[in-house]
């Protein structure tokens, strides 16, 4: 980097040694974090037995050998041998005491024992038993952030089938192109949710759903917000699931460590998204690595992050309750009914683990808040942030004005392996502007353009060997050919993951953003097919272009539209533009800036530059204009007046 880099925390050492991360270290017999880390990359089948036995994970590990084909990417199989079951290791508590509490808003609070998420999912297991549901099938979820959430997922793992969800907020074609390839056998949805204040229906866009995919045979509709729709054809409420089954015990279906467990979605910039299928074992391992080691999450803790179930946050959170903590959840607008609701919620539950975007802070800190001269968070020990690059600044922000004596974490993965890359480390100083550290098993480097290591100067974040949450596959890509060509095209046998990052002089890693044409404003990973499929739709539009702009430490989306001969980007155009993309796709896709240009750049093969635009909006030189059948049209994009405010 640049500045000269500054150190912003460092661990206590008496403190230091009480966390699992040394614990760990200390069993493994290995001297320091350097020689830890690798150890768990130079000898990967050790390293992961010994995570599944000091995590305590419920399931027959199986003979040896616990990795075969380790020189394949993709290809290698993690114990091959083992069979679990997913939602066993999460159930693991059967007490009266907290096992999740719910915030929606302002508008609801609510705690679940322990006790009585185990008798729900019990109840709900019978239910998709009954509706036919087996090993295999997917089920899945249309729903807030919410207790009955988990225990549908749960539910699903505990008999084998296949779990995949979406937020209420998503529009009918952003739902109809994710559970429109999978299938769903069961729905679960809810009657309306809340979103800043509001009250928003859910039911009618539930029946329009059901209309575009028939394979969904049964619908459950939780209760919540409420609504004046009638329930969808198929559905019934969850009171008449719960009068007609009894809970009893679960019955767990154990299966092989590769089974599928989650289905998880990528962007969709090239089309509809892909199906990304993730493994019960891989994920389980890999987030108890996480939780238990990198963010030392303890028995009885209290893990919130403030998600929804439209992102693999939401997946990773949820595995705490494996770790014998307390989930937290929030569903809404973080900033209703105020701006310091969520620090109300740590201080109110004793918050150990605080997860939110880099985007949350900064608008906290834009708009004046300071946690630390009005709330007591003296229980929370870490702050995590993900979604977005963490602005330097907002590091100064949380130690001056949250909390001066907490770790804070910045981590970054992604749905793709519905996990981390690079993430905290309670052994570790925090350093301004760095993600802390490598996560332990994962052999991750920085690459320039030639396929060779490079440290302190930026390049392709990769990983090298293969590490258990790698994707089982892609759904419907029997030859693996999606698979293979959305990370193994650019380096053979190599994972390249899309992020231009930097190895500081300390191991830590800068992340200044993604190398491919992913939109990530706030945080959140959105694709450009999703726009253009619904910008497009309008007849006054011919084509359109979308970007990220970097901004005011963030990416926001500015959507170039090329218009029919006559038609003028007016406000009434503008508006109904950006109704169609939050009707159609979500809240989030609907662009910060819209422009309206004469002409878009295109390959001779006839496919639009996404990332020749944004190079050239953000003063960067394009990379192969003799690719381009149109590369006049590149000055259109120079300097844009609209783009500078």
């Amino acid at each position: 980097m640049s500045e000269a880099a500054v150190e912003l925390w460092r661990p206590d050492p008496a403190l230091a040694a009480e966390t699992a991360m040394h614990r760990f270290m200390v069993a493994a017999g290995k001297a320091d974090w350097p020689d830890l880390h690798r150890w768990s990359v130079d000898q990967p089948e050790a390293f992961w037995s010994k995570v599944w036995d000091w995590c305590g994970v419920i399931g027959d590990k199986g003979d040896v050998p616990y990795l075969v084909d380790a020189d394949q990417m993709p290809g290698a199989r993690f114990f091959p041998n083992a069979t679990l079951n997913f939602a066993e290791n999460l159930l693991r508590r059967r007490d009266d005491g907290d096992a999740i509490v719910f915030w929606g808003e302002g508008k609801v609070k609510r705690r679940m024992s322990a006790r009585a998420l185990y008798d729900l999912v019990s109840q709900l297991q019978q239910y998709l038993v009954n509706a036919g549901v087996g090993v295999g099938d997917r089920v899945a979820g249309y729903l807030p952030n919410m207790p009955e959430a988990v225990a549908a997922m749960l539910a699903t793992a505990s008999i084998g089938a296949v779990w995949s969800s979406a937020s209420p907020d998503f529009g009918v074609q952003g739902v109809v192109d994710r559970f429109g390839q999978i299938e769903p056998k069961v729905l679960f949805c809810v009657d309306g949710y809340y979103y800043n204040g509001r009250a928003f229906d859910s039911l009618a866009k539930v029946s329009d759903v059901l209309a575009q995919v028939p394979a969904i045979g049964q619908v459950v509709v939780f209760p919540y917000a409420g609504s004046d729709q009638p329930l969808p054809d198929r559905a019934e409420p969850l009171a008449a699931v719960t009068d007609r089954f009894v809970a009893a015990e679960v019955r767990y279906t154990r299966l092989p460590f590769q089974h599928p467990l989650y289905i998880l979605y990528s962007s969709g910039t090239t089309g509809v998204p892909k199906c990304i299928v993730h493994s019960a074992g891989g994920t389980l391992l890999q987030h108890l690595k996480e939780l238990r080691l990198h963010a030392d999450v303890r028995d009885g803790d209290r893990v919130f992050y403030f998600t929804t179930l439209g992102w693999m946050m939401w997946n990773w959170v949820v595995s705490c309750l494996a770790c014998n903590a307390v989930l937290l959840q929030f569903d809404g607008s973080p900033f209703a009914p105020s701006a310091a609701v969520l620090f109300d919620y740590a201080q109110a539950e004793r918050m150990t683990l605080f997860g939110t975007s880099a985007k949350y802070l900064d608008a906290v800190a834009k708009v004046g808040l300071e946690p630390a001269k009005t709330h007591d968070l003296s229980s929370v020990r870490l702050m995590a942030s993900t979604g977005s690059p963490l602005a330097p600044d907002t590091f100064d922000f949380v130690y001056r004005s949250i909390k001066s004596d907490l770790q804070l974490a910045s981590i970054s993965g992604g749905t793709d392996i519905v996990s981390c890359f690079v993430l905290g480390n309670p052994l570790l100083s925090v350093w301004k502007g760095e993600i802390q550290c490598k996560g332990l098993g994962m052999k991750v480097e920085v690459w320039d353009d030639n396929g060779k290591p490079v440290t302190r100067t930026k390049g392709e974040l990769v990983c090298t060997a293969p590490f258990p949450a790698m994707p089982v596959m892609f759904w419907n890509d029997p030859q693996g050919a999606k698979y293979k060509a959305a990370y193994f095209e650019r380096f053979p046998g190599v994972w390249c993951h899309g992020d231009y990052v930097e190895e500081t002089a300390h191991g830590g890693i800068v992340i200044y953003g993604r190398s491919d044409a992913t939109l990530n404003p706030g945080g959140v990973r959105i694709g450009t097919a999703e726009i253009y499929r619904q910008v497009e739709a309008l007849p006054e539009i011919l084509e359109a272009l979308v970007i990220g702009q970097d901004w005011d430490n963030d990416v926001r989306v500015v959507l170039f539209v090329r218009l029919r001969e006559g038609v003028a980007l007016d406000d009434d155009l503008t508006k109904r533009i950006r109704t169609q993309i939050r009707d159609g796709a979500s809240p989030r896709h609907v662009p910060a800036k819209i422009v309206a240009v004469p002409d878009i750049p295109r390959t001779k093969s006839g496919k639009i530059t996404e990332l020749a635009v944004r190079d050239i909006v953000h003063g960067r030189a394009v990379k192969n204009v003799e690719a381009l059948a149109n590369p006049e049209c590149l000055a259109l994009y120079k300097d844009i007046a609209a783009l500078q405010n």
